[in-house]
């Protein structure tokens, strides 16, 4: 768990972040701002001593180079300008050391103060990113080239400062450069890992309400590819559910109270779905559709949509019940083959279509309140382990007469 970061750095870091900045944008603003906060903090160590020595031209480096980033964050802080505080940050960084190097006599006599401008290099990659920082490393290299050519002259001209001082210089030069470079890799690193966790917990997110939509192998297959997903089913039994009466009643009830009674009433037919191990394909209004065997194929899928049947209506009773209203469920089933697949691309679905899909729905919608009717072919399949009754032929709706029967329950 990463520890949460301080409110005062919070602050600092986030000045000059525009609400529109990407997350990745932020992280980078926060870096330079750090960065433009901690390096011109220990110059104070370089502009005291030099004073006390009395070189002033090297003392004034500097001391510049801290009134120039304290103007510079008070700019940005201003007009959110990043690019011309970033350009202004790097640029400080890569030149100043190098003169404060030749000011005071070259690599030796500076404690290689110039080390200071390996900062910009490496600002670069965290503040522009990999490609764009390749110039300022070229001419950071260019530079460190350039003072080794003319330290033998600088050299000879170098004021007396005291041993103590420059090996001082040196543990300070090295140190200081190795703990900014840390410390900033340290915070971009962090802030990296933290984010990432989030974007971790909003994927999950995403994942779960996906497969909410999808089944979990149709899920990973649209994750995978952008094909078409459509599947032929030659067995597989759907059953579409209606709440007899709910249409006027919805009507009557308060929006949130109608709301409120369906969600109790889906919620508990999606629970009998899963455990059940059966397939949730969609609701509309108060009508209800699900269809076992599909997209993994199953033998027994016929008695598994059955099991759920003879469930929903005491689930639809125990919710009119608690809700204070006579409801009664309206079920049909037919079992034959289906084709399946995801259809849409902003919000897509997983659905069936075919013959057994129509038949289904006409056997619920010529049902009777209370009853599950089934088609012969369900019949077929469930009469050796159920109870059913032959209800005799009907008309049905664009199929003509049909023979059909009620499921009643398992045999003892």
């Amino acid at each position: 768990m990463l520890a949460p970061v301080p409110t005062w750095l919070r602050r600092l870091t986030d000045l000059g972040s525009l609400p529109t900045d990407s997350a990745e944008l932020r992280l980078r603003k926060s870096v330079l701002v750090l960065s433009a906060s901690l390096m011109p903090t220990l110059a104070f160590a370089w502009v005291g001593t030099y004073a006390v020595l009395g070189l002033w031209l090297s003392a004034a480096i500097p001391f510049a180079y801290q009134l120039a980033s304290a103007a510079s964050l008070y700019t940005f802080a201003r007009t959110r300008r990043y690019r011309l505080f970033r350009t202004s940050q790097l640029l400080m960084s890569l030149l100043l050391p190098f003169a404060l190097q030749w000011s005071l006599g070259g690599f030796a006599a500076s404690s290689a103060v110039g080390l200071w401008a390996f900062t910009c290099p490496i600002g670069a990659l965290l503040f522009v990113g990999a490609r764009q920082a390749v110039p300022w490393f070229l001419a950071f290299t260019a530079l460190v080239a350039f003072s080794g050519a003319i330290d033998p002259a600088l050299a000879a001209q170098a004021p007396d400062i005291p041993q103590g001082v420059q090996v001082s210089f040196f543990v300070l030069n090295v140190l200081g450069v190795c703990v900014t470079a840390y410390v900033l890799l340290q915070y971009f690193v962090r802030a990296r890992e933290r984010a990432l966790a989030e974007l971790g917990v909003e994927r999950a997110k995403s994942e779960r309400l996906l497969l909410n939509v999808l089944p979990g192998s149709i899920a990973a297959r649209l994750k995978e590819s952008d094909e078409v997903i459509a599947e032929g089913f030659e067995s597989a039994t759907v059953l579409f559910a209606d709440i007899v009466g709910f249409t006027p009643l919805a009507q009557e009830l308060e929006p949130a109270a109608t709301v409120a009674l369906l969600d109790r009433v889906f919620a508990r037919w999606d629970g009998l779905a899963e455990s059940q191990g059966l397939e949730k394909i969609k609701t509309i209004g108060d009508a209800y559709m699900v269809a076992g065997g599909l997209p993994q194929p199953r033998p027994d899928h016929a008695e598994a949509i059955a099991e759920m049947a003879l469930a929903m209506g005491a689930e639809v009773e125990r919710g009119a019940a608690k809700a204070g209203l006579p409801l009664q469920v309206r079920i049909g089933i037919d079992s034959g083959p289906v084709v399946a697949g995801v259809i849409g691309r902003a919000k897509f679905s997983y659905d069936l279509w075919g013959d057994t899909v129509n038949t289904a729905s006409r056997m619920e919608s010529h049902g009777l309140p209370g009853e599950v009717q089934v088609t012969e072919r369900v019949y077929q399949r469930l009469r050796e382990r159920y109870e059913l009754r032959q209800r005799g032929t009907i008309e049905v709706k664009g199929k003509g007469p049909m023979t059909t029967y009620l499921l009643l329950g398992r045999r003892s």
